[in-house]
């Protein structure tokens, strides 16, 4: 286990532990100071109970959906578009002259004959100010959850322009979901300090996990509506939103901040 994975499990368990109430207090608000995080939606910083629970926080009001396929979470847009051929292989931007495989990134969660006709994608980041949690983006059934071991590279734009194809090397789990039109895949990808992923309707996926293993769990019959909740990150990353072409029509984005339940996309209308 490498240095990042390390630290980043020790931050995952320093900030899961219940300190005396002022402690935690001067904790949370520290934080919330630091990352200039918005309270306006969530619970007091003193009714959360770690650092974990506070970077877990849950909204206390429902959010109104826009008409369309909505932002699966909070975070800002950092490239969207078609992915392009190169190699034999297809390719998207992770940012501005800087490209991951779209390939290997969902590696174990796709069949060839699903990506022949192309792929749409849209890259969201999560900062560490971000609500952490996600959710369906339009009405879906999951097909299968395909955990993928990697490293756990900062996300972050600076890093994205330092290190070739980082999404593709990271850890990250993959939900292949349908949709009344067609498949489309939800990345989660992990990164340094990102303790866990935790996914609702599956409490068997570890992500950071202390020993290294690959794995596809295959659904039947598992729907969820629009805007339903997923789960969440343990501290902010990446969430890529990959469609097969010709399913759904993204709107423009050039580095918008995004809040869950703005519309993203709407379906693509076959007369």
């Amino acid at each position: 286990m490498n240095f990042i994975k390390i630290s980043s499990n020790l931050f995952g368990l320093l900030s899961s532990i219940k300190f005396p109430k002022l402690i935690q207090n001067f904790l949370n608000k520290s934080y919330i100071k630091f990352f200039h995080i918005d309270m306006s939606e969530f619970k007091d910083p003193s009714e959360y109970e770690s650092l974990n629970a506070l970077f877990a926080r849950a909204l206390q009001e429902e959010r109104v959906l826009e008409e369309g396929i909505i932002s699966p979470c909070d975070g800002k847009v950092l490239q969207s578009g078609s992915a392009f051929m190169a190699d034999n292989e297809l390719f998207a931007f992770a940012i501005k002259g800087h490209t991951y495989s779209l390939e290997t990134l969902l590696k174990g969660s796709f069949e060839s004959q699903e990506l022949q006709n192309g792929l749409d994608y849209l890259n969201i980041y999560l900062a560490p100010k971000d609500y952490h949690r996600y959710h369906a983006p339009c009405d879906l059934e999951i097909l299968s959850a395909t955990y993928t071991d990697g490293a756990l590279y900062s996300v972050n734009e600076k890093y994205i322009c330092t290190i070739s194809n980082l999404y593709a090397k990271n850890e990250r789990v993959s939900l292949k979901c349908r949709s009344i039109k067609g498949l489309f895949w939800l990345v989660f990808i992990g990164a340094r300090n990102v303790g866990k992923m935790r996914f609702h309707f599956d409490t068997s996926i570890q992500t950071n996990a202390k020993k290294n293993h690959n794995f596809t769990t295959k659904y039947d019959n598992l729907l969820f509506q629009k805007g339903q909740e997923l789960g969440y990150f343990e501290l902010g990353s990446t969430v890529v939103f990959i469609a097969q072409k010709g399913q759904m029509l993204f709107k423009e984005f050039a580095n918008n901040e995004l809040k869950f339940g703005a519309k993203i996309a709407e379906f693509i209308e076959i007369h």
